[in-house]
């Protein structure tokens, strides 16, 4: 097992399995969806952000999951705008480890910060139990994320954001 950095051959199959690992998790909690959870459009915008990273976690050649990371060189105070284990691969540490190498790849990154959908309790034990984040934030129609506009496809989506800190 081997995290790399996403080529653009993987690129294709790395967003589908992405989308899959997401609609698993949002129809484990509410049944069945005809609608796509996460659009492709929300991933390449992540992808195309200045400071975005994108790594895939394979072996051999196949690709047992992902992260796209955005870094700040002048704060140090990064963002993990996604991470994933595709389905087949998941409830075999891979997340824990995917999430390890990056860490060992931004040593001086003094704050990591993410965010999780409410309903998602698999994810919150995830990052709060196994990786060390906290929750610093409960983001609902009282309290919006202020970067996002009325737009923003997660705006009326109760989340919680969370902080890992790193020194």
């Amino acid at each position: 097992m081997e995290l790399i950095e996403l080529q653009d051959e993987d690129l294709s199959k790395f967003k589908m399995l992405l989308q899959e690992s997401f609609q698993y998790g949002y129809e484990n909690v509410y049944g069945k969806c005809e609608e796509l959870i996460l659009p492709e459009k929300d991933i390449d915008e992540c992808l195309k952000k200045e400071n975005s990273n994108a790594y895939v976690m394979k072996n051999d050649d196949s690709i047992l999951g992902g992260v796209i990371v955005e870094t700040n060189e002048k704060t140090q105070h990064n963002h993990l705008d996604f991470l994933f284990v595709s389905t087949s691969s998941q409830n075999k540490g891979i997340g824990q480890k995917i999430w390890e190498e990056i860490e060992t790849l931004y040593p001086n990154t003094k704050i990591w910060e993410t965010c999780t959908p409410y309903f998602d309790k698999r994810n919150i034990h995830f990052y709060v139990n196994k990786l060390g984040f906290h929750i610093v934030e409960f983001l609902n129609e009282k309290n919006p994320e202020p970067d996002w506009d009325k737009d923003h496809p997660m705006r009326d989506e109760e989340m919680f954001r969370f902080e890992k800190v790193m020194k």
